[in-house]
Parts: C-alpha cells; structure tokens; sequence
C-alpha cells in the first residue's frame, strides 16, 4: 500500500486517542509530524487496521444539528429540531435524558406551575397522565410537581422514540470538535468505539459549558462586580466564586434499620442545624431552620421516596469544576459524594431515620447515587447580548429592549446557594431575591464570537446574579426548545444563526404552545394567548410585574380600562401615531380613529373599520362593540394585533431595536 506522508499524518490524528485507549503504546511509538519524527511500518500498519475496522473508515455520520448533552436543554433542543424536520443527533454520557431532571436526581421542579411553556408543558402534563393528575404531583412542599427521576427519564425517552428525525448516543463524549469549510466535524467516543460526526450546527448543551470552550467562545467564571453588571446586590469586587453543586440522594423507606457504615470524615457538627433538634446549637440562618418532617418532606416524591437535596446546612457542596481536566473532576465530586453520604448517616444515625436509604429502584449505579451532580452554575458565554437584573426588573427602562426577543419565561426568584463555600459572610445574600416574572431574549444563546454554534442550559449569556433565576429546570427546558428552533430555521433558510429573523423564531415558539411574555392575564388555551404574547412583544402594551412571596408574577392587565398615557409603547413602534391626543380614559372609537391613522401611514388598507371591529370582538368572544364605551387593554391588544400586525410587520434585531 503507499501512502504519503500527509495521509499518514489525517490517519495518526484520527485514530489517536482509539489507539491511546485500546493499543498499549510505548512512548517511542509516538509520530511527532511537527518535529519530523517518523514512524516504522508496522505502526503505519496498525494505524492503517485501526483507521479500516475500528475508526471507522468509511463516511462520518453526517447530521444537520449536533446536540452535544441530553440533559434538560439538549433533550428539548434534540426534540424540537427533529420536529421542525432536521437530522439530529444528540450525544450524553450518561444512560438517561433530562439531566438535571433526572440523571441528577433534581425531581422537583422549581417555578412556572402557571406557565407550562412548550415542551416543558408536555412534560409536566406526561407526569400528571403518569401518575393520575397534577394534585398527584404535589407530594412535597418544595413545589408542585414532584416525580421520580427514574420516571422522567423513561418520559424523556419516550418524547424523543417519537421523533423518527432524532437519534440519541447514550454513553458517549465528544473528543475534539472543530469547524472546517462552515462544517462541524467532532470525534466521539462510546465505549471503546470512535466515530466521526458532521454537522451543519452545535448545540453546547452540555452541564458546564465544555464546547464552548473547546470551540474559543469566550466566557465569565463566578461574580461580575456590580459596577460591571449596574446590579446593586451584585458583589463590590468580581471574583470566580460559583455556587455549590449537590450529589442528590433519592431515598425511600425500607421499613428496617438500613443506616449504612459511619463514612470517611464524618462530622456531625456540620449537619447539626440541617434541622431543629438537640443539636442545633448556633444554626448559621437561625430564621431559617426548619423541623426534621419538614426537612425530610420538603422533596417527598410520589411512591414513598424522598429527594435529598437540602441547603440549609444539607448536603449542598462547594467545588469549581470549570476549568479543571475530567480527571480532576472525576476526583473532585468523590468528595461531594462522600458528603451526600455523611448527611445521609446523619439522617440515619443522629435524627433517628434509620429505615431510610438509598432507593434501590432508580439508579443503576454501584453506589445507588445519581450519574451526575446538580450543577447550578456554569461557565456563561459572552453572548450577542448580555441579560442582567435590571432587565428582569425594569424591562422598559432599559437602553436595549430585550424583551421584544424572548423566548423563554420564568417566574422563579433569585435563588443562589453558597451556604458551603469558605467566607461565604463576604458574599451577597441571595436568597430569594424578589423578582416580577421575566423572559429571556434571544441574543443570549449566540456566541458573538463563534459561528454556527448555539449554547443552552446553564451557559448562556447572563449574569451571574440572573444565572440564579435562569439555571431552574422550566427555564432551561424552554431555552433548549428555542436553541433546536432557531438551529432549524437557520438551516432551512440557509442563513447564519445570528441573521434569522428573531420574529420568526418566536412565532415557531408560539406555534409549539411556548411562552413569549410571562403574562398570567390568559391560560395557554385562550384563544388570546398569542395575541396578548404578540402585543406584549412589541411593548405597545407593557406588563406590570409584582413579586407576592415565592410568587412572581406579570400581568398585562387585559380587563383594565386603556389609558392614553400608557400608549408610549405605541409610540415607539409607530412614531408617527399620536395617543396624546386621545381622551384620558379612549373609547373604542378613539382606538379605532388612532388605529385608522396608523394604518393610513402604514399603507394598510381597512375597510369598514368598525365593522372589521365588531368581527374581531366576535372572534375572541369580548363581548358587543360600543363604538362610545372605554375600551379594555385587552380588547385594544386584539383589535391592534388584527388591524395592523406590528408583531410581524416590525422585525427587530437581536437587542430589541426596531428595523425601520
């Protein structure tokens, strides 16, 4: 066989890492092309036989859309894009999909009851058909849909079976990946079997970020300063302080003493104030400190199980991981293992719950923990845009409006755990910082540095205080639906992911019962719910958001009466409009006369308008058209979004600015 040298070389460093893992190499087997040493021929053989039967020398698979993790973002990116009809592929390296959801054993979900956006609704309802209704999922009191992990994982994957579109590699690590000639081209390894993969676009959905490093987007560790991010509770000084993780344990009761051998470094004093008891002398949050049931109930799952994952002197971690090497990780989370397992004895052996142990029937792992840790932060791109608090807080006031791009909804507060970390008083509290319901805008799942790649999950481009908000599993769930939808528009328009119309991506989002706005005026059902999500995405009528306890809330105020000195909206979608001319409290047929005027210079044409009125009074069931009556914000929202279409008509670009 002849081969030159630079054949040589592509097969060298294709098969590699196959050799490093499956052929015992001596160091002097090793081919350095850059310092020009040569390889004999038998290792030119083996490398040859290595390339034909074991890296598979024939074509790469070749995808439209490479989803890298199959946790809660990739799981929902992989369904959407097959959905929307691309070839897709998503890798994980563990057995499971869903991620934190499951494969980490987080089976609680935190936030948006109300709001059951997209493929996170269909989840939640597979859990109520599962189990026999949503009250069924109200086991514990941490939130209102509580389920197996086991049993969400068997969900996800049957979600995913569905889409002939979607393949899924279960036990599988990206090794390299690299763009050539606008094609990905990524090594992955499962088991002792390598493969190439091609793809059109990458999704990062992976826990903390790794493809977008591997791919050189840039990226922020831990706290922005306050002065960098204008978030008043954000730190004085930036520093690379990331939350704790948690090793979940899922227990159930055996009815008989199952308390497990006293583990390695066991102190009791560190759990002492996880609950109130004989123990708890000086708790660190003494107005925090809760009763054992209430500790032990607050994540009780259906079937007599329990999810352990307590922050209150619990089993919460405290360990950065992003920049370390798998190995380093690897031995990092045995000790936040060893951990979950002390708190366990604690349990057992200290408050005298000796009947509850590791659950035998939901991981099928040695130790009977979870595959993965609850990562609640990650590694977060430098993205198109960058979403802080103020535009959760204040979303007209800014000088982007972000709001008229979001694709995801939240209403959960800011909830930050650093209870583990070593001079934590140094740390701002941030726990459970009241905020209005919010929406997540678009530019954050873009690198602005890379092309053709999207970043989801935990990773995206916020904060480090919004991160708090952004990181709860409803969230992320919606943020990998919109990654898969704008992975598939960007192919099936042939544009780069950066030029896709961002109105377009949200009407896929609508169309696929996702939220836009966090607006609680109408169910999802309403047959208004995509009219008041269009209005409120153009900031023509803005929400009012309010933070009740845990209940974060924004309202679009549809049954108020319309004011003219809440049009200013309207205003910045059609400057040549003039609201300040209407009556304080308009009437239908001022509505009518303003929305008559516009059209004129819209070139829209509108015949009969208080007929096409009354049509659209009809339509959405609002009840008789008087013409002399106050008209209410909602019905205006109808008529507007009928009459003159500015959601549709008025694209915007990523940072929310109009295309005039």
């Amino acid at each position: 066989m002849n081969i030159n040298k630079s054949q040589i070389k592509n097969i060298f460093n294709n098969c590699l890492v196959y050799l490093k893992i499956c052929v015992p190499l001596q160091s002097n087997f090793i081919y350095n092309f850059n310092n020009g040493y040569f390889m004999n021929k038998r290792i030119i053989g083996i490398l040859l036989l290595v390339t034909l039967l074991s890296c598979n020398g024939t074509e790469p698979q070749k995808v439209d859309i490479l989803v890298v993790g199959g946790g809660a973002s990739g799981t929902a990116a992989g369904i959407e894009a097959a959905r929307m009809a691309c070839r897709t592929l998503i890798i994980e390296e563990t057995p499971w999909l869903g991620g934190m959801l499951t494969a980490a054993g987080v089976s609680a979900v935190d936030g948006n009851y109300r709001m059951p956006a997209g493929i996170f609704g269909e989840f939640r309802d597979s859990l109520a058909n599962y189990y026999g209704g949503l009250d069924a999922l109200k086991t514990g009191w941490v939130s209102n849909v509580l389920f197996e992990p086991s049993v969400g994982n068997k969900i996800f994957n049957k979600m995913a079976a569905n889409e002939p579109n979607l393949s899924v590699s279960f036990e599988t690590t990206l090794l390299s990946i690299e763009k050539k000639q606008d094609v990905w081209q990524a090594t992955i390894r499962t088991g002792s079997k390598v493969k190439h993969v091609e793809a059109a676009i990458v999704i990062d959905a992976t826990e903390l970020g790794d493809v977008a490093k591997l791919c050189s987007v840039k990226y922020d560790i831990g706290m922005e300063s306050s002065i960098a991010t204008h978030e008043a509770i954000a730190p004085a000084q930036a520093n690379n302080i990331v939350q704790d993780l948690t090793y979940v344990a899922i227990l159930k009761d055996y009815g008989q003493d199952v308390t497990i051998p006293r583990p390695a470094g066991y102190d009791s004093t560190v759990f002492a104030c996880a609950c109130k008891s004989a123990l708890c002398i000086s708790p660190k949050e003494p107005n925090r400190v809760r009763g054992l049931q209430e500790m032990i109930t607050y994540g009780k799952l259906p079937n007599n199980k329990y999810m352990i994952n307590w922050p209150l002197e619990g089993n919460d971690y405290y360990v950065n991981l992003l920049e370390m090497t798998p190995s380093e990780r690897e031995e990092a989370l045995q000790g936040a293992k060893n951990f979950t397992m002390q708190f366990l004895y604690f349990i057992q052996h200290q408050l005298g719950l000796n009947t509850l142990g590791l659950a035998d029937d939901e991981y099928p792992t040695k130790d009977k923990l979870p595959f993965i840790p609850y990562h609640r932060e990650s590694r977060r791109i430098v993205g198109k845009v960058r979403f802080t608090l103020p535009y959760i807080t204040e979303p007209y006031s800014q000088a982007q409006p972000l709001y008229r791009t979001n694709i995801a909804v939240g209403d959960y507060p800011i909830d930050h755990h650093h209870a583990r970390y070593g001079g934590k008083e140094v740390l701002p509290d941030l726990h459970f910082s009241p905020v209005p319901s919010y929406g997540v805008p678009l530019g954050v799942l873009i690198p602005d540095n890379v092309q053709g790649l999207i970043v989801a999950e935990k990773s995206i481009s916020v904060s480090n205080i919004v991160n708090g908000a952004t990181r709860l599993q409803p969230v992320v769930l919606q943020i990998g639906q919109a990654a898969g939808t704008l992975a598939a528009i960007a192919l099936q328009k042939n544009v780069a992911i950066e030029n896709v119309s961002v109105r377009e991506v949200q009407n896929a989002i609508l169309a696929a019962n996702g939220y836009l706005m966090p607006y609680l005026d109408v169910p999802l059902a309403h047959p208004l719910f995509k009219v008041y999500q269009r209005i409120g995405a153009t900031g023509i009528l803005r929400g009012e958001g309010k933070s009740i306890d845990w209940s974060n809330q924004t309202w679009l105020r549809s049954d108020a009466l319309l004011l003219s000195a809440e049009l200013d909206g309207l205003k910045a979608v059609y400057p040549q409009a003039s609201p300040s001319k209407l009556p304080t409290v308009v009437t239908t047929r001022d509505a009518l006369a303003l929305i008559n005027e516009i059209a004129g210079s819209e070139h829209i044409a509108i015949d009969n308008i208080e007929h096409r009125a009354k049509q659209i009074y009809a339509k959405y069931d609002l009840g008789a058209a008087n013409m002399n009556a106050p008209i209410q914000r909602g019905a205006f929202a109808a008529l507007v979004d009928e009459l003159l279409d500015p959601f549709n008509s008025k694209e915007v670009k990523l940072n929310g600015e109009f295309f005039f």
